[in-house]
């Protein structure tokens, strides 16, 4: 990517990097590697297995329809997916998105949340005409510089690295939330910063004024007793916040003329940390969360707060709950824990106690998952081993279908859509509201976004 700030380092996607990038549609590498009388067939990678002296992972392009990655000065672990007035169900390309985003730097006094804006983003897989192969000419290379994704961004200085930040529109601003490692809670106004960064004389007058030093919060919450993680804003009750931290307390925000009010006192039930919040799709005043001490809850909020728990499912996974979506047009929660395991949670089922389906395709901490916006059954999982699968729960497994030839296959869940990998310890995705199938995701390496020909 081109950068348009001096103060932020992007740089082009580089596929064929050996032992970084690999993405494989399972469905149809198991075709395309097992052809009749074919001597030679490109193997198919399952992440966990063991390279050869000889061998290394390629990205197959052709997997995809859009493929980028860039990186910032200080690793980003989280960030949130800013919507715009652009249109919905964008398939056209070049795109463009934008996003907030907050560092974990090494040293706390140079944090920043990044409110960037990517674009030119132009389509990865191309249709080649194999009868036709030319060199590179000057028209070619110029062609080529002008598809360079391009990148703005505008800073905001913080006090201590960034745990989690989540954005929202309110009453035509659109605001970012904040969770410092200090242990306070910060929103802030970010309708300066989006103009900056649609605008390159915008963006050069907003740095020579210092904007990133002059921005102050609009508000902050300094009532938790420890850092925390846990955070969301409500889209039934615009402006309502959640915020849970590593005490156990979730304290609730109600907005008040031009600021918030914070009720002091916790939502109890949790006996840890609370990792993650989620408040429901479709019901007002409904809040879900998932904790250390293994369990799922869900709260009414106009409840006292020592009574707002309404279901619990303890021991909802075998060790610490990292994270949890609630699928926007079913009564599903998914969610992911230290174990690995990715589980599906029916709420009309919920007081069972049995998850209606589980998948133990991951092999290492799960720190990341998402329901697709639009589509129920499909979703998407992350985590610190490297990879993000891609999942479809409406498939079955085909068992007249010719597995036998690839039993690495057949091994695989057959709701496994696809499985990206390129980045490391892998840390969040979200999927774009308005850009059909294209996900972003960040790691300690960079973000990623990507859309595959499977969604």
């Amino acid at each position: 990517m081109e950068e348009e700030n001096s103060g932020m380092e992007v740089v082009d996607f580089e596929p064929m990097d050996a032992d970084e990038d690999l993405e494989a549609d399972n469905n149809d590498d198991a075709d395309s590697g097992t052809g009749g009388d074919q001597e030679e067939t490109d193997d198919v990678y399952i992440p966990g297995q063991k390279l050869d002296e000889d061998e290394e992972l390629e990205c197959d392009e052709s997997a995809y329809v859009m493929l980028h990655q860039a990186h910032t000065g200080a690793p980003c672990l989280s960030f949130d997916i800013i919507p715009d007035d652009l249109g919905d169900a964008r398939e056209s390309f070049p795109m463009s998105c934008y996003m907030v985003c907050g560092t974990q730097a090494a040293r706390a006094h140079v944090n920043s949340l990044i409110v960037m804006k990517m674009s030119n983003l132009h389509r990865t897989s191309k249709e080649q005409d194999s009868d036709m192969e030319s060199d590179l000419s000057d028209s070619d290379e110029e062609e080529d510089d002008e598809k360079k994704p391009k990148m703005a961004c505008a800073l905001i200085k913080h006090q201590g690295c960034v745990n989690r930040v989540r954005s929202t529109r309110f009453n035509n601003t659109t605001f970012a939330a904040s969770w410092s490692e200090l242990g306070r809670v910060h929103i802030y106004n970010l309708n300066d910063q989006l103009q900056a960064v649609d605008d390159k004389n915008a963006l050069k007058a907003y740095e020579m004024g210092h904007g990133s030093d002059l921005t102050k919060p609009t508000f902050s919450f300094s009532g938790h007793q420890q850092e925390g993680f846990a955070l969301d804003w409500c889209q039934t009750m615009p402006g309502y916040l959640a915020s849970g931290d590593c005490r156990k307390d979730i304290h609730i925000w109600k907005p008040h003329e031009d600021s918030w009010l914070v009720d002091q006192r916790p939502l109890q039930g949790h006996a840890a940390s609370v990792e993650d919040l989620q408040w429901s799709p479709n019901e007002r005043n409904v809040l879900a969360s998932c904790s250390v001490d293994k369990s799922i809850r869900i709260w009414d909020i106009r409840a006292n707060p020592s009574k707002a728990c309404m279901l619990t499912c303890d021991n909802a996974h075998e060790s610490d709950v990292n994270v949890i979506s609630w699928n926007r047009n079913e009564p599903f929660i998914a969610s992911g824990g230290d174990d690995g395991v990715l589980n599906i949670w029916d709420l009309r089922q919920f007081q069972n106690k049995t998850p209606i389906a589980t998948f133990k395709h991951h092999t290492n901490h799960i720190t990341t998952v998402e329901w697709h916006p639009k589509d129920s059954t499909v979703l998407a999982s992350g985590g610190d081993d490297d990879q993000i699968a891609l999942w479809d729960l409406s498939l079955e497994r085909d068992e007249s279908a010719d597995d036998q030839k690839n039993e690495k296959l057949r091994n695989l869940p057959p709701q496994l859509l696809f499985i990206h990998q390129g980045q490391k310890e892998i840390k969040e995705l979200h999927w774009h509201p308005q850009l059909p199938g294209v996900i972003l995701s960040t790691a300690h390496t960079g973000f990623n976004i990507f859309r595959t020909i499977s969604v």
